[in-house]
């Protein structure tokens, strides 16, 4: 296995004009084979090594790796055998009632079907997968209607399924954060024991982005818990607040569930059908770029993050990064690494070679 050390903020280089304004990105070096490919990141300066001898270094899926950053694991591979492979390279020991938090999406979106996700899912004891209502309507608005798109898309051949929200919210303390002091979560979010976050990456028309921040922020939070995100901590309307506030606030609430959690927690996103439009939306525009693969971490920043370069890296990425950057979703990943909640760097490790 071939390790590479992505220690993802930043060096040289530009991109253009996008979302109406200059945003100026800045490109590493990077490979997830034997061959040189650039990776857009932001922000200070980063460096890119390559690291043939950490296997003997680090165990595989310790989540630290030579460098004292976080280990991405990736695979070309969107099949099920990728996923159960994904999943092995972090040598994880779920344990307990465990929760596989996914979007379960609107009709017509472009959500995990069970094809890709059930030998996975399947592999657990007595597995439950996990969501909340929405706070803006649609057919996931209310519990019961809910409970039936989940029916229609088949996760209830593969497993128990839990609208968290049905009994309403449980409230968790935001630490460090600069806009929320309370998180609000599925009521039922304390029933289970460890959390398999299995994330569609893919842009979002507020958030820029959506990935495992979005997934474990907005997706964990209640109906009431959403429009609190939405509106920065205050309140206010879900639709016309400060946009960093909402950005950070994700990261703020991403926190506490993380921090409740105590490290029995995991991500995976899968890198498909890389449409510009969120899970949520019912008729999403039709991606205009390749697949790319499967990632997994013990750290939701990093996971992200390497996600995000690998957008940037793709010849094929412009209509997604200029979603990303026209709601400043990179701010999301700068406010999460500021309070604590992963790391922007990491060792990205293809388990392919």
């Amino acid at each position: 296995m071939k390790r590479l050390s992505v220690f993802c903020s930043v060096t040289l280089l530009c991109f253009g004009l996008l979302a109406g304004g200059s945003s100026e990105k800045h490109i590493v070096s990077a490979s997830t084979d034997s061959s040189e490919t650039s990776q857009s990141v932001s922000e200070p300066e980063r460096s890119v090594e390559e690291n043939e001898g950490a296997d003997e270094e680090t165990p595989a899926g310790s989540g630290d790796t030579a460098a004292d950053v976080p280990a991405v694991y990736m695979t070309t591979d969107i099949s099920e055998k990728g996923m159960v492979a994904i999943y092995e390279a972090l040598n994880a020991s779920p344990s307990g009632n465990i929760a596989v938090k996914l979007s379960t999406g609107e009709p017509g979106s472009n959500y995990l079907h069970t094809d890709l996700i059930g030998d996975l899912v399947q592999s657990f004891d007595n597995p439950t997968i996990v969501e909340c209502n929405t706070a803006y309507g649609g057919q996931r608005a209310n519990t019961a209607m809910h409970y039936q798109v989940a029916e229609d898309h088949d996760y209830t051949a593969i497993a128990d399924v839990d609208i968290m929200d049905e009994n309403g919210s449980m409230t968790l303390p935001v630490t460090g954060g600069s806009n929320l002091t309370e998180n609000y979560v599925g009521a039922n979010f304390a029933n289970y024991d460890y959390y398999v976050v299995l994330s569609h990456f893919k842009g979002h028309s507020m958030a820029g982005y959506g990935g495992a921040i979005k997934n474990i922020s907005i997706g964990i939070a209640s109906s009431d818990g959403k429009a609190h995100i939405h509106s920065g901590g205050t309140g206010g309307s879900m639709w016309g607040g400060d946009q960093d506030a909402f950005l950070e606030s994700m990261a703020e609430a991403g926190k506490s569930v993380v921090d409740y959690l105590n490290g029995n927690i995991l991500y995976i996103n899968v890198m498909n059908r890389l449409s510009v439009d969120c899970d949520c939306d019912g008729n999403p525009a039709e991606p205009d770029m390749h697949d790319i693969g499967i990632l997994a971490s013990f750290d939701p920043v990093a996971v992200d993050q390497a996600c995000i370069d690998l957008v940037y890296d793709a010849e094929d990425g412009a209509s997604l990064i200029q979603c990303i950057e026209s709601r400043n979703g990179l701010h999301t990943l700068e406010h999460a690494e500021a309070i604590g909640l992963g790391s922007r760097e990491y060792e990205l490790i293809n388990i392919d070679e």
